[in-house]
């Protein structure tokens, strides 16, 4: 009975999000993220379908990976769209989400797209310096978890190539692809999610993309029908800021009005902006802490003196250093922008699932179509297991995971509680599936 609860809320999830595919197609793709989901062994196409009993589907599951129908565009909007759907999607009334690169290492040149990169983690003197990887540009939806940490869901992800090594577009021969900078790979994804989604956005994302060629795209766009989207991030040690400008004309003044106020003091001033500090508490990293902040609306030289910002320094308890951070949202307080802000650090627990629990660098695509499909249809099946988990809480409260009496400081569950779950009910699921995927005929006809 149990399988059969979780075998409907599983389907109820994913059905919604495998969009542009044939009836065929959509039925290999759930089997593909249900067979990632119940793996404990390495999480390739073959070791999945052997753990869901069904090894004879192995050769049309490696076709459909390399040369069935995909639109990934449809994929991600089916995944925007149905956790736009969740009554929780919007914090603070912005749909938040956070950006950010990330590695995933492949030992082989010949592997495509792989480039090299200095690794700055590679302190221990035995590892190597300069590793092959690719490096992923992702983007995902924060779900606020008042009084615990938000849920962050990855929704799509772009692969960023050094402009010395870009691969070709298929093959080893023909035309590479452009080049194209971090920077615009971000703004791409965001102007999509946002088109996929209603009501303001909000990107959150670290002070290595607060550069005008992110910033000024999503706040300003150039085109009729672009999005605005409203940013969040760390304002960088030589940021410039400036007062707002003094309303209409001084007695006596001559030629145009300013366009800048006064200069305020650098970021790692930020005691010295004008305004009082202000103290409240957040659930910030993990539980409720004390921040001490001051706000201020000023201009910001990143983003131009036609759009006021708001720079917020903070002193979060537990923490040496002060966080200055700034946002074009200005409706948002103080406290709600460093919230915010803390609630971007998900995402690089999402990045550890994914790579951990689900074996992201297990992959062993060689070309480009099963590169980007296989990460597609890993992000898909984190955010499937943050949804299960929460349609379980809806279901059956917190009761249906286990509450370890070893560590009785586990408050939440994570996703590795979701698989185990699963695999509780392994047996059931996989009758489940095949019964659905037999349905129509067999899934390697």
């Amino acid at each position: 009975m149990q399988a059969t609860l979780l075998w409907s809320l599983w389907q109820a999830i994913l059905l919604p999000i495998a969009v542009g595919f044939t009836r065929r197609g959509q039925q290999r793709f759930v089997e593909w993220v249900t067979g990632l989901a119940l793996n404990v062994e390495e999480h390739t196409i073959t070791q999945s379908l052997i753990g869901l009993d069904r090894a004879d589907d192995w050769r049309a599951l490696e076709s459909f990976a390399e040369y069935g129908s995909w639109n990934l565009r449809c994929l991600h909007w089916g995944l925007a769209h149905r956790l736009d759907r969740r009554p929780d999607r919007a914090g603070h009334g912005y749909r938040v989400w956070g950006g950010d690169d990330t590695k995933v290492h492949r030992g082989s040149p010949d592997v495509w797209g792989t480039c090299t990169f200095h690794e700055y983690t590679a302190r221990c003197p035995n590892r190597a310096r300069t590793v092959r990887a690719h490096n992923w540009v992702a983007l995902g939806a924060l779900l606020p978890n008042p009084g615990r940490p938000a849920h962050f869901l990855p929704v799509a992800g772009r692969l960023y190539f050094r402009k010395a090594q870009l691969p070709y577009a298929q093959g080893n021969a023909g035309p590479r692809l452009p080049f194209r900078t971090k920077c615009a790979l971000l703004v791409e994804l965001g102007r999509e999610h946002a088109q996929d989604c209603s009501g303001k956005a909000l990107g959150v994302f670290d002070g290595g993309f607060a550069l005008r060629s992110v910033v000024r795209p999503l706040v300003k766009p150039e085109e009729p029908g672009q999005p605005r989207i409203d940013i969040l991030t760390r304002l960088r040690h030589d940021a410039r800021l400036h007062a707002l400008p003094p309303g209409g004309r001084q007695r006596g003044q001559r030629g145009p009005s300013p366009k800048w106020g006064k200069r305020l003091p650098p970021p790692r001033q930020g005691g010295r902006w004008p305004g009082a500090w202000q103290t409240g508490k957040a659930f910030l990293y993990g539980r409720e802490r004390e921040v001490v902040y001051k706000e201020v609306v000023c201009l910001w030289r990143v983003l131009g003196h036609d759009v006021p910002v708001q720079a917020v320094v903070a002193k979060v308890e537990g923490y040496r250093k002060r966080f200055t951070l700034v946002s074009s949202a200005t409706d948002l307080s103080g406290l709600q922008v460093v919230e915010l802000f803390c609630a971007r650090f998900r995402q690089e627990d999402g990045f550890r699932d994914l790579k951990q629990r689900l074996g992201w660098e297990e992959c062993r695509a060689w070309t480009r179509n099963p590169i980007e499909r296989t990460t597609q249809t890993l992000f898909v099946t984190l955010a499937a297991l943050r949804l299960l988990q929460l349609a379980l809480q809806e279901e059956e409260g917190d009761t249906w995971w286990l509450h370890p009496p070893w560590n009785p400081h586990k408050a939440r569950p994570s996703v590795l509680d979701v698989e185990r779950l699963l695999w509780q009910h392994r047996g059931g699921i996989q009758q489940c599936l095949a019964d659905w995927l037999d349905s129509e005929g067999k899934a390697g006809e």
